[in-house]
């Protein structure tokens, strides 16, 4: 498949409107179109994603993407949630980033925002390393490494406004990646599909002590397929404490 016969994206700016309250402009359309060819082209050798038609990849990559983010889009960042404001949120990493997502989507979306996407497979972050590029994006930059051993390192040690973790792993485990790398009052949003009491009574007992609350979850459909989808957002409270070393 070359860039002739290449699909084009669905643009939906009503669903994306209607949805998000906000929607791509012409740049970033074509940015979107780019990351798509992108991910196609580079699927064929890397297994990047199994979600490569059209309409599936707008709603399951990029609409999916921008949902967990959306108090943040410009219509709404001036809500009810201040600390959710996007002028306090300055730097964000995307862990366990894949073939760059939610992390792509949103540097695309938040010019404003540096996005680190974190990965501990070299294929994976070798392939970004060209996409980063011809996406025309200055404000993303990829991290080889683990997260547990990227939050040891003075420069990423409770350094970031936010964490995003899609597909990564059970609750608990994302929270452990993600509180130690993130500023007091900084917050993790973990994308989940379902969503139980169970797990949530599991995560509050596993994050105490990393010093984390969950703040709030939020429950919704994709607009065109209807799978359910959650939204975790954790709160990053008091300063891990670090343990002598005996």
């Amino acid at each position: 498949m070359n860039q002739m016969t290449m699909p084009v994206l669905p643009q939906m700016n009503e669903l994306w409107q209607k949805t998000l309250n906000w929607q791509p402009d012409e740049s970033q359309q074509q940015q979107f179109q780019r990351l798509y060819e992108l991910i196609v082209e580079g699927n064929r050798s890397l297994n990047l994603t199994r979600i490569t038609e059209p309409m599936e990849f707008w709603e399951k990559h990029l609409w999916d993407s921008l949902r967990g983010i959306a108090r943040l889009l410009p219509a709404n960042h001036n809500s009810e949630n201040p600390e959710f404001a996007a002028e306090s949120v300055q730097k964000a990493i995307d862990i366990g980033t894949g073939g760059g997502f939610p992390g792509l989507p949103i540097a695309l979306a938040l010019p404003h925002l540096s996005v680190t996407l974190l990965d501990s497979t070299r294929k994976k972050i070798t392939f970004l390393e060209t996409v980063v590029p011809s996406l025309g994006i200055e404000n993303a930059a990829t991290l080889l490494g683990r997260s547990d051993e990227i939050a040891r390192v003075p420069q990423h040690k409770q350094a970031y406004d936010l964490a995003v973790l899609r597909a990564v792993g059970a609750a608990p485990l994302c929270a452990k990646c993600a509180l130690p790398l993130l500023k007091n009052g900084g917050l993790a949003v973990l994308y989940r599909g379902n969503w139980t009491v169970e797990e949530e009574t599991e995560l509050q007992r596993a994050i105490e002590h990393l010093g984390g609350k969950v703040e709030s979850v939020e429950a919704f459909t994709t607009p065109t397929s209807q799978g359910a989808r959650h939204c975790v957002y954790l709160r990053k409270v008091v300063q891990q404490f670090e343990r002598p070393v005996r």
